[in-house]
């Protein structure tokens, strides 16, 4: 592990494979915890968490995004060998993880505004707020020495997320973690040069 804070952060890579040992509740807790540090809009925390470890709401997830999955490979004209082969990865994926979080919105503390400009500006907002708490948890995560991975499936899916894991009206899936014990080395990442990302003024 790390010992400089710099390096620690830098070291965090996204993780797809994992050992089947569990994950322990008081871990989870302490990494759920440090993700709600994270900074907010006005500090309204809109971050919302559904964490799942048992088989059979991973099992149901896995099978109701599956439908939907497959109607959409299927009008993309994909042919029927490879619609299979992708559910099944897409359904191991979620079974297969010790631990998926559904990293939720829930906006319904936001400012309030008339006009379509500031409220989207709010949406926005509480949006980013959430996206902090999903880096913050993964960091938490690899400070524990789990590995994991994020994953946007939800945002084309959110009803049926909602419905699979029977989440509160108010929240909106953004995002699906999954955390365990690493079975991998992390992909070498190619990262753009500061130069190409940052202008100084």
């Amino acid at each position: 592990m790390p010992t400089n804070l710099h390096e620690f952060l830098r070291s965090r890579r996204s993780i797809r494979r994992f050992q089947s040992q569990a994950v322990d509740r008081e871990t989870l807790t302490r990494i759920l915890a440090t993700a709600t540090r994270a900074p907010s809009a006005h500090n309204r925390q809109p971050w919302r968490f559904a964490v799942l470890t048992q088989p059979q709401p991973k099992s149901r997830l896995s099978e109701f995004l599956g439908a939907e999955f497959r109607r959409d490979l299927a009008s993309d004209g994909l042919p029927e060998a490879e619609i299979q082969s992708r559910l099944k990865r897409s359904k191991s994926r979620i079974v297969d993880a010790p631990v998926v979080i559904i990293l939720c919105m829930d906006a319904s503390e936001m400012d309030v505004y008339p006009d379509e400009k500031r409220s989207g500006a709010e949406q926005t907002m509480a949006i980013q707020s959430v996206a902090a708490a999903g880096l913050q948890l993964q960091l938490a995560a690899h400070a524990e020495g789990l590995g994991s991975v994020w994953t946007c499936g939800p945002l084309f899916s959110p009803k049926t997320v909602k419905a699979a894991l029977d989440l509160p009206e108010s929240w909106e899936p953004q995002a699906m973690f999954f955390i365990g014990y690493p079975a991998e080395e992390p992909r070498k990442k190619e990262l753009k040069t500061l130069d190409e990302v940052t202008q100084w003024m």
